[in-house]
């Protein structure tokens, strides 16, 4: 059974990131669009991204609190590694919602930054999931 969880629990963070990856990306083209038609249009792609990618996200922790139930509680305690993945995993959650805000402030066409702002936006997580995956696999401490 824990294997289907570490399965499961994989493939959703991979699709989870894949969405978290182009929708900043997104942002980018739709902070440089200039004709309302484009800016429209970035506005219903984003939109549809993010609630498509968002259940993703949801199963992923699922998945996860799944293998840590399974593993135990005395297991997460003494996996410090964990600890410092899960501050990690929370961190890509609270980029998640405010992806949202995002998505919301570029549908009420409030958006006051810069495409060099989203490009960094995009690039962000990448950091993060790399010392998630280290942590998960290597497990330093």
């Amino acid at each position: 059974m824990i294997l289907w969880f570490k399965a499961l629990h994989l493939f959703f963070m991979l699709a989870w990131m894949a969405g978290i990856f182009y929708l900043p990306r997104l942002f980018v083209y739709h902070a440089e669009a200039t004709s309302r038609t484009v800016k429209d249009q970035f506005k219903v792609m984003e939109r549809r991204l993010w609630w498509f990618v968002t259940p993703f996200a949801i199963l992923t922790l699922i998945f996860g609190l799944a293998l840590i139930g399974t593993y135990g509680l005395t297991w997460l305690k003494m996996s410090a590694w964990l600890h410092i993945k899960l501050l990690l995993v929370l961190g890509l959650y609270i980029y998640h919602f405010y992806l949202y805000k995002l998505v919301r402030q570029f549908a009420r066409d409030e958006n006051d930054r810069s495409s060099r702002f989203y490009r960094f936006l995009n690039e962000m997580p990448v950091l993060f999931i790399l010392a998630i995956v280290i942590l998960a696999v290597v497990k330093p401490f």
